[in-house]
């Protein structure tokens, strides 16, 4: 292996250094040109063979680390993100964003450490009634997701954050959410939140747990995301 600490991972040693630079700029121009977050594995089919794609985003990474312009990776996806520390500066060119109340971000805080999570257990961690509205808001923002069913009486569905809130709060993965107490001393949550909130993160969001059942059709159609029938209305 041809280690480059400069950049970043190490390349195989028989990549040399122009193909190592023509996959970098391949790569680079893929993300570059999509609006939406592109996956590693999108990237890796689109480069020569015999390049390892993560240690081509990896020198990527680093190569903008101190850029206006940063490359940050999502989940298994990677995006171009102006610098956090330049954000005032483009504060009067961006739109104000939508602001969430707190009772809104105290139940986005309990999604996010502890799903998958019902309404139920929710209401039970924040010891208050949770609305639908709330759940709707986080929903419309597109942070919250309906996961699944409980395998329990009743089958409640259950709820976890989306790829769209690691992006929008700067997280690679679940395990980079900051500790309760940051939380709290950011006014995110309120003290009167259980300790309970603590809960091991779990590694992979998308993963179904063993007490829960994917969504189907059918459910989509009780929940009223779906017409009769599982076919969207015609005037759609």
């Amino acid at each position: 292996m041809r280690a480059d600490a400069a950049k970043g991972r190490a390349l195989p040693a028989d990549i040399d250094a122009a193909g190592a630079a023509e996959a970098e700029r391949v790569a680079e121009a893929i993300v570059f040109a999509s609006a939406e977050p592109v996956s590693l594995a999108y990237i890796a089919e689109r480069l020569p063979a015999g390049i390892d794609a993560g240690a081509i985003m990896a020198r990527l990474k680093a190569q903008y680390r101190d850029r206006g312009v940063n490359l940050v990776q999502i989940g298994q996806s990677f995006a171009f993100r102006t610098a956090a520390d330049l954000a005032r500066v483009l504060a009067d060119s961006q739109a104000e964003p939508r602001k969430l109340s707190r009772a809104a971000m105290e139940v986005l805080a309990i999604i996010a450490y502890h799903q998958p999570v019902t309404r139920a257990e929710i209401e039970e961690v924040r010891g208050v009634q949770t609305s639908k509205g709330t759940l709707d808001v986080l929903m419309e923002a597109g942070w919250v997701r309906f996961r699944g069913r409980r395998r329990t009486p009743g089958r409640p569905v259950t709820f976890g954050t989306t790829r769209d809130f690691l992006d929008h709060f700067g997280l690679e993965d679940l395990r980079d959410l900051p500790a309760v107490e940051d939380l709290k001393a950011a006014g995110l949550i309120s003290g009167r939140i259980s300790s309970g909130l603590s809960l091991p993160i779990p590694a992979e969001s998308d993963t179904l747990g063993p007490e829960e059942d994917p969504i189907t059709p059918q459910d989509l159609e009780e929940l009223g995301l779906l017409p009769p029938g599982g076919a969207p209305d015609a005037a759609d």
